[in-house]
C-alpha cells in the first residue's frame, strides 16, 4: 500500500510523456521559456498571482472553504483514520520535497527534450512548483492554524493539497483534459489522504486546492505571454535628496 502513491505520481507523468512523445519533434523553444528567463519568470509569477485574472478562482475558493469550514468535525468524525495504510502511504509519496524533486528531474529532462510541449510543461512545472510553496509556506506561518491531531501550528492551507493542485493545472493546460481529468483525480485523492490522516481540516485542503490551482493558471499565464509584452528585466537607481533625506532608491522591473 506504501507505493500507492508513488504509483499514482508515475501514472501521471507516464502519461504526460505518452502524450508529449505523440508530438511532432522539434529542438527548438519557443523562447520564452528559457534558464536565462527563470528567474525573471518566477518573480512574474509570484506577482502575478494578484492579478485581476485571478479574481474569479479567488472568490470561489474562499466561498468554497468558508463553506467547507463549517464542516470540519464532520468531516474528520466521519474519515480521520491515522492508522490507515491508505492514507500513509499517498501522503508518504506526494510530499513536497518528493514532487519538488519530481519538477526538478522534469526541468532537466525537459532541457534535453526535442518535444515543445513537453519542454514548456516540464518548465512550468518547476515554476509553478516553486511559487505555490512560497505562498503556502508563507500563508501557514502568517495563519498559524493547528492541525487536527495538534502536531503543529501548519495546518492551514494543506500543502500536499495545493502542490498537488497545482501540477494538475499544469498538466491540464499542457495537455487537455485527457491529462487533465487523471491528475485532478489525483489531486483530490492525495487532498482526501490528508484528511484521512487527521492532518488537516476539510477547509485546509479546500484553501489548498484553490491556492494551487490559482499558481498553476497564473503560472501558465505568465509563462504564456508573448515576447513583446515582456519589458525584461531592469535596473533604476535614483537619488533621494531633500533636507531630512539622503539615499538612493533601487528598484528592479521585470
Amino acid at each position: 500500500m506504501r507505493r500507492l502513491g508513488t504509483l499514482l505520481v508515475a501514472l501521471s507523468l507516464g502519461t504526460a510523456l505518452a502524450a508529449a512523445a505523440g508530438e511532432e519533434a522539434r529542438p527548438s523553444g519557443d523562447g520564452r521559456r528559457t534558464l536565462g528567463r527563470l528567474l525573471p519568470n518566477l518573480g512574474r509569477g509570484v506577482v502575478g498571482v494578484f492579478d485581476r485574472d485571478n479574481l474569479g478562482p479567488l472568490v470561489v475558493g474562499t466561498m468554497a472553504t468558508s463553506l467547507a469550514a463549517i464542516y470540519d468535525d464532520d468531516v474528520a468524525d466521519f474519515i480521520a483514520d491515522p492508522e490507515h495504510a491508505f492514507g500513509q502511504a499517498v501522503g508518504d509519496a506526494t510530499q513536497p520535497a518528493i514532487v519538488g524533486g519530481i519538477a526538478l528531474g522534469v526541468f532537466v529532462g525537459g532541457r534535453f527534450a526535442e518535444s515543445p510541449r513537453f519542454r514548456a510543461m516540464s518548465y512550468d512545472l518547476l515554476d509553478a512548483f516553486v511559487i505555490n510553496w512560497a505562498y503556502t509556506a508563507t500563508l501557514k506561518r502568517v495563519i498559524g492554524r493547528e492541525r487536527p491531531n495538534g502536531q503543529n501550528n501548519r495546518s492551514f492551507p494543506s500543502g500536499h493539497s495545493s502542490t498537488a493542485f497545482a501540477v494538475a493545472a499544469v498538466a491540464e493546460h499542457h495537455y487537455g483534459w485527457k491529462v487533465g481529468v487523471p491528475a485532478y483525480t489525483a489531486a483530490s485523492v492525495v487532498a482526501v489522504s490528508r484528511l484521512q490522516q487527521n492532518k488537516h481540516h476539510l477547509s485546509d485542503v479546500v484553501a489548498g486546492a484553490a491556492v494551487g490551482y490559482i499558481v498553476g493558471r497564473t503560472v501558465m499565464r505568465v509563462n504564456g505571454e508573448p515576447l513583446g509584452n515582456r519589458p525584461g528585466v531592469a535596473l533604476s537607481v535614483t537619488p533621494l535628496v531633500d533636507r531630512h533625506t539622503r539615499g538612493l532608491l533601487v528598484a528592479v522591473v521585470f
